[in-house]
């Protein structure tokens, strides 16, 4: 999937121009935490977020120095400082390094930098106008629409139980050599020992997406490496 998949095309966004006060109305009108700033033109100009209108002078919140810090900030540092915290239009207070994707950025990059960035949604542009953003919102949408869309999958069982062993075999946490599976109509029973509890969601995560699987049942014994202590499944306990 590509970012132009599941990004949202009707873009909310202010232009430099706008007021603080009209941003702030979007935000909170809209329930959204930050907006992206587009020139007249459709060009990235920057992006406003409430992050941006922690430190105004309306609030009281204006951003104070001890005397001898100030001493050590330069005359432009402070001088932008009360600018954002004074400024009535969105440019006095935007941040205007915005990080962008193209509309044809693989899925995988796009949640890369969602991650590495510590942010919530990302503009996606195409020749470096803005044409959407992908939001978290949009990726989660995106996992219900593919998870609904799933069609179901009828299968035998031996060869539904060749598809899991498959599966578990492609795993890299080690479990699968000592793991076996049997199937009766499509309900999974999973037989077998493991020496660290964390493989069994695992295991069964893995046994759950496989297509044409109904139930699973769990009859692994945890084994524990260092007493030898046996902690039955809890499918078999009594």
């Amino acid at each position: 999937m590509i970012a132009a998949d599941v990004m949202t095309r009707n873009v909310l966004s202010v232009t430099p121009d706008s007021s603080v006060e009209d941003a702030a109305k979007l935000m909170l009108g809209r329930g959204i935490s930050g907006l992206f700033v587009v020139t007249d033109s459709g060009d990235l100009a920057g992006v406003v977020t409430e992050g941006d209108l922690l430190r105004r002078e309306e609030l009281g919140t204006e951003r104070s120095r001890p005397w001898w810090l100030r001493l050590l900030v330069s005359p432009g540092r402070q001088a932008a400082d009360f600018t954002h915290a004074h400024g009535r239009r969105v440019r006095d207070v935007m941040t205007a390094s915005v990080i962008s994707v193209a509309d044809d950025a693989d899925l995988n990059d796009v949640v890369d930098i969602m991650e590495e960035n510590r942010i919530k949604r990302v503009a996606v542009t195409r020749n470096k106008r803005v044409v959407g953003v992908v939001s978290r919102s949009d990726l989660l949408r995106a996992l219900v629409g593919r998870a609904a869309a799933a069609p179901p999958v009828k299968i035998g069982d031996r060869a539904l139980r060749t598809a899991i062993l498959d599966a578990l075999d492609k795993t890299a946490w080690g479990a699968n050599g000592t793991v076996n599976v049997t199937v009766e109509d499509g309900a999974v029973d999973v037989w077998g020992t493991i020496v660290d509890e964390g493989e069994r969601r695992a295991i069964f995560v893995t046994i759950e997406n496989v297509p044409g699987v109904k139930s699973v049942r769990d009859r692994v014994v945890f084994v524990e490496p260092y007493s030898g202590t046996v902690i039955e499944s809890p499918d078999t306990r009594t």
